[in-house]
């Protein structure tokens, strides 16, 4: 590494910390370009992203067919808000109602597009209990929403109300209130917690953020049950799991169950912009009319046309049948690791929560030591690691990563 580049490394992380604010604490690698799997820093050295922006670049850096899309529509049309009608939206919103619809509770779908995950989550819950109120019949102001331990759905004011992880909640009050937190996996715990106020349980199919936790094997299928005997909503935020990551295109169908709506993000930007989207029957997105809910930049010409090109790659099950098979290439040499310097491997596809012997160091640690070794991750709680490569991965990539790893919990 010249002296030029390493001061050009360094004034770089030096802006950031002085100008940005402190919410992230990032690994001090500066990315200036990125293709595939693959992403290059200031200094010309590769690394291999096995994050992909926490399952947001699940198609990769710079895909073409997503890239193609992107140009074609930015030489035409990026903004008009929903006070207009364009070319795109309708092919978008059918197309993903289209891909969504097999995986629903309803045999009819209706989309609503947001722009962040957090606001998918949002918009999902004011639906959930405007519902309630117009449709269930609950008593204005007493529409109470079940979540879980151990959950992430964003940073709103909203969202953190109802977090348990101290970092994310502490020092937001006064808390919005309408939630009750059950543990994750527990059905006994939910069923006690649902009554004739609850309108929704709202889940993460597979919990990313706690560590790629799964769910015991008939969980899922007991909060179907549970929703559809106490007529409350089953919302599933697969904003991380979904969308190919997880070897299906949604994290759902593993369990085989169908929920009311689920809450898409991400991916669903194909790593340009971001796109989000609350997809459900429209007997729940009927509630809303005109007023009552929206953003100038949902639904955006530039994002209906990224997010359509998304879905179309994920039509034809390619992406999904390559996350099963990468997945279960990545899970076996995890697996062979435990005892090795991993305490626990858990996920399902191209995914994986990873727990490390915390004699050997901490998660973040652990993640500096493989950046040096060229593969870029995240740690989340302290000892464990979470792996989410690009599902256009190569599998020599994936093995050479894994071998990192190996050397790395060797030291």
């Amino acid at each position: 590494m010249t002296a030029l580049h390493e001061s050009l490394a360094e004034h770089h992380i030096e802006l950031a910390e002085r100008y940005a604010a402190h919410n992230y604490h990032p690994l001090p690698v500066v990315v200036s370009a990125a293709d595939g799997a693959w992403v290059t820093d200031v200094d010309g050295r590769r690394y291999l992203d096995c994050l992909a922006g926490y399952s947001a670049l699940n198609f990769g850096h710079r895909h073409p067919k997503i890239l193609a899309a992107a140009h074609s529509q930015l030489d035409r049309l990026t903004l008009t808000s929903r006070a207009f009608h364009h070319d795109q939206f309708g092919p978008f919103m059918q197309e993903l109602a289209a891909l969504a619809a097999p995986a629903l509770a309803s045999d009819e779908v209706m989309v609503l597009p947001m722009n962040t995950g957090a606001e998918a989550v949002e918009t999902g819950l004011k639906l959930a209990r405007k519902w309630g109120y117009e449709v269930k019949g609950v008593p204005d102001g007493e529409a109470t929403i079940i979540v879980m331990s151990g959950n992430f759905h964003g940073r709103t004011t909203t969202i953190v109300s109802f977090s348990d992880d101290p970092d994310a909640r502490d020092s937001y009050g006064p808390y919005t209130p309408g939630f009750k937190i059950v543990p994750y996996g527990d059905s006994a715990a939910l069923a006690a917690a649902m009554d004739a106020t609850t309108v929704a349980v709202l889940i993460e199919p597979i919990q990313g953020e706690a560590g790629v936790l799964v769910p015991p094997a008939e969980y899922l299928a007991d909060v179907r049950r549970l929703c559809s005997e106490h007529g409350a909503l089953f919302i599933a935020d697969e904003i991380q799991s979904g969308l190919g990551r997880t070897g299906r295109t949604f994290a759902c169908e593993h369990f085989g169950v169908k929920p009311d709506l689920m809450l898409l993000g991400k991916a669903l930007g194909g790593g340009v912009v971001p796109v989000s989207a609350v997809v459900g029957s429209p007997d729940v997105l009927g509630v809303v009319k005109p007023g009552q809910h929206g953003s100038t930049f949902g639904g955006n010409p530039l994002a209906c046309a990224v997010g359509l090109s998304v879905v179309r790659l994920l039509a034809d099950g390619t992406y999904q049948a390559r996350a099963r098979e990468l997945g279960a290439l990545m899970h076996g040499r995890l697996q062979s690791l435990v005892g090795r310097g991993l305490h626990g491997v858990r996920g399902v596809g191209l995914w994986a929560g990873i727990d490390i012997d915390p004699a050997l160091g901490t998660g973040r640690e652990v993640c500096a030591a493989l950046a040096e070794r060229g593969v870029l991750a995240k740690d989340t709680h302290g000892s464990t690691i979470r792996l989410a490569p690009p599902l256009v991965i190569e599998p020599a990539d994936l093995d050479w990563a894994i071998d990192q790893l190996v050397a790395v919990l060797a030291r």
